[in-house]
């Protein structure tokens, strides 16, 4: 195993690391820039007190699979902007698919409208999607996709013949996180994001998930049969059962067992109730198939998608159905069975564009043949150097979802407190890595398009960060 030693804070811009001088006007125009951050920005998931007394990073450009600040000072994209960036920044296939479209329009309604760009990227997902799945809702993020998805499925049911109004719950799992809008967060299960919401919210009966453990079947796990009881006993009450398919994303990219979401699938079925996937994190590539549902053969009812749609480009999403669901929507005017829900930016013309082609260039540039091998390097590098390392207790995810548990040198969880993960990646960024850590987990997130020097760059980086923000600790 190759050590995990630290290495000095690098001065000036070599191979994507920041420089530490830049001219006086840069510097000026930088300060000035932070100073109307400070003042005016409200930033989320962001301790605001604490960002007021560091030095903000104010990113200006991108290229490729690098950020730059106003400085011009150059940091690896761990983290994809998020987890949405695919095939890296300035993609030009995608910038001339925007350009063209601010030719034609850059925005028009889709209540009683359509659009070009909106009507071909709907054809487009229903081919790629799982089977079954024929019908594109769009909405404009993960967690409105989820929001679109939950308000279906219990109107779906109350628009049965006859109405089966009984069937108004909702099952979701322990740790999951679906967004921040009010129906996602019911159906959340992180206290650190949603306990304080509680009163807003309803009420979700809640399942563990089993994690994957080597050696370990999923059948044999005690999570497996509490979760298959749990929906047992709600059988002609749940309206559908909501899950992040194959990975668990903001609870610490925690990877379930192999084998769980096919037999949720076949419980959730044998209940009569639907099945949503939220594959907003998940979907993409981001797991090494253009969708997770694919690695156990499921295809939902309901299918959200959002972050890599438009490749990282503008905001954009999707709830999928089939079409028995859509069907439930379907009557005369005085019926009332019309899903009365939608968004200003609904079907967005512009980011419309950019997701066709995003999806072009999975398909000229074979993005996930491609792929494969890199999520073999990225696994081996991961392995070599933070394998055993004194400060990682797990090494745990699926494709280019990456998170690393980290623990003090007796092997024990850090207290949130403490902000171990924070600390890892201040050093990653003095580094010239963006990084970002869920509590003390810290996640690797790389583009799809990120080759194998700075596949290997990242997790040296990463690496001798860990092993920095311990030692000055």
């Amino acid at each position: 195993m190759r050590p995990a030693s630290p290495s000095a804070k690098p001065r000036r811009t070599k191979g994507g690391r920041p420089a530490a001088t830049s001219p006086p006007a840069a510097r000026r125009a930088a300060a000035a820039v932070a100073r109307l951050d400070r003042r005016f920005v409200w930033h989320p998931f962001t301790p605001m007190r604490e960002w007021e007394a560091e030095p903000p990073l104010i990113i200006e450009r991108a290229r490729g699979v690098r950020l730059y600040d106003l400085q011009g000072r150059a940091y690896l994209d761990g983290v994809s902007s998020l987890w949405c960036n695919v095939h890296g920044h300035r993609q030009p296939a995608i910038d001339r698919a925007v350009a063209a479209q601010l030719r034609q329009v850059a925005h028009t309604t889709m209540l009683g409208l359509g659009n070009v760009p909106a009507a071909r990227l709907a054809a487009r997902l229903v081919r790629l999607a799982p089977r079954g799945l024929t019908r594109v809702f769009y909405s404009d993020s993960g967690s409105t996709a989820v929001e679109a998805a939950l308000k279906i499925a219990f109107q779906f049911w109350l628009q049965q013949r006859p109405p089966r109004p009984e069937r108004g719950e909702f099952l979701a799992f322990e740790n999951a996180y679906h967004g921040d809008t009010i129906g996602a967060v019911s159906v959340g299960g992180m206290p650190l994001f949603h306990a304080k919401y509680g009163r807003l919210c309803f009420a979700a009966a809640r399942a563990p998930m089993p994690r994957a453990r080597p050696g370990v079947a999923v059948e044999d796990q005690p999570e497996t049969r509490a979760c298959q009881r749990l929906i047992e006993r709600r059988r002609g009450r749940l309206a559908a059962v909501i899950v992040e398919p194959i990975v668990q994303g903001a609870a610490g990219i925690v990877r379930a067992a192999p084998g769980f979401l096919r037999l949720l699938a076949g419980w959730t079925r044998a209940a009569g109730a639907l099945l949503i996937a939220d594959e907003v994190a998940t979907g993409f590539g981001r797991t090494g198939r253009m969708f997770a549902c694919e690695h156990e053969g499921v295809s939902p009812d309901l299918l959200c998608l959002a972050k890599g749609l438009t490749g990282g480009y503008l905001p954009l999403a999707a709830t999928l159905a089939t079409e028995r669901v859509y069907e439930g929507f379907l009557g005369a005017h005085a019926d009332l069975r019309t899903f009365f829900h939608g968004h200003t930016y609904t079907g967005n013309p512009l980011a419309c564009a950019a997701a066709l082609a995003s999806l072009d260039c999975f398909r000229r540039e074979r993005t996930l043949t491609r792929l494969r091998p890199k999520i073999a390097l990225l696994w081996r590098e991961l392995r070599a150097r933070l394998g055993g390392h004194p400060h990682v207790r797990d090494i745990r995810g699926e494709g280019f979802m990456v998170g690393l548990e980290l623990c003090d040198a007796a092997g024990r969880e850090i207290p949130f407190q403490d902000r171990a993960g924070h600390r890892v990646i201040r050093e990653a960024r003095a580094r010239g890595v963006i990084l970002r850590p869920l509590g003390n987990v810290v996640v690797l997130m790389p583009p799809l398009a990120m080759e194998a020097r700075d596949i290997e760059r990242l997790v040296a980086v990463t690496a001798d960060s860990i092993t920095a923000a311990f030692a000055e600790h």
